[in-house]
């Protein structure tokens, strides 16, 4: 049943799906859905832990490093919500403590502090990471991102701009525009975990 929503979600997004769209596709009853769930927030909040659960951090324990953990975590989590970008609302709208939420919660705050990290650390780098993942595939992948399509006029608008007004923009304007989405994932998150490296260092 769960399955079944999460495909329509993909399909036709948040806002159109329905507890009628999905017992049709059921062949079923709303009445019958309504002895499971309480309604469209409750299914949404199954929906968004079964994402959550795609991740495979079996691997986490034979990581060396709390570094190597997160950015084990930091990928696996943007591939997933990469295939289901239409969840990503219904993600941000909560705090996720389904099953499969508190399981990968639970798997990788002990992975960092059997790491050495100190726990109120361990927390807020869990949590900084977690919100980048999120936030970034929402904004490049989500129901409102830009189509890719259009990288190659938004460069020529920056081209075109007036060079003594925006110098820096038309100097640039190939590189703001010609980056893959997951060659930018990928060195933000670098970046993150750098920072992350030196604070805990400092600490």
């Amino acid at each position: 049943m769960v399955k079944t929503a999460l495909q329509l979600v993909d399909e036709h997004g948040v806002q159109a799906f329905s507890l009628r769209m999905l017992a049709d596709s059921l062949g079923s009853g709303t009445a019958t859905l309504y002895r499971h769930f309480a309604g469209k927030d409750e299914i949404l909040a199954h929906i968004v832990d079964r994402v959550l659960g795609e991740p495979d951090l079996d691997g986490l324990d034979g990581l060396d490093t709390w570094q190597e953990t997160l950015t084990t975590m930091a990928n696996r989590l943007y591939e997933a919500l990469r295939r289901h970008p239409a969840v990503i609302p219904s993600l941000m709208a909560q705090i996720p403590v389904g099953p499969n939420g508190l399981a990968q919660r639970e798997r990788v705050l002990r992975t960092l502090l059997d790491r050495g990290l100190p726990a109120a650390f361990a927390a807020r780098a869990f949590t900084a990471v977690g919100h980048y993942v999120i936030g970034f595939t929402a904004q490049q992948h989500g129901p409102a991102a830009a189509d890719p399509a259009a990288a190659p006029q938004l460069a020529s608008f920056y081209r075109h701009l007036e060079a003594d007004a925006y110098p820096a923009l038309t100097r640039t304007a190939d590189a703001l525009t010609a980056v893959p989405l997951a060659e930018e994932f990928h060195f933000g998150l670098n970046c993150f975990i750098t920072g992350l490296t030196q604070h805990a260092s400092q600490g």
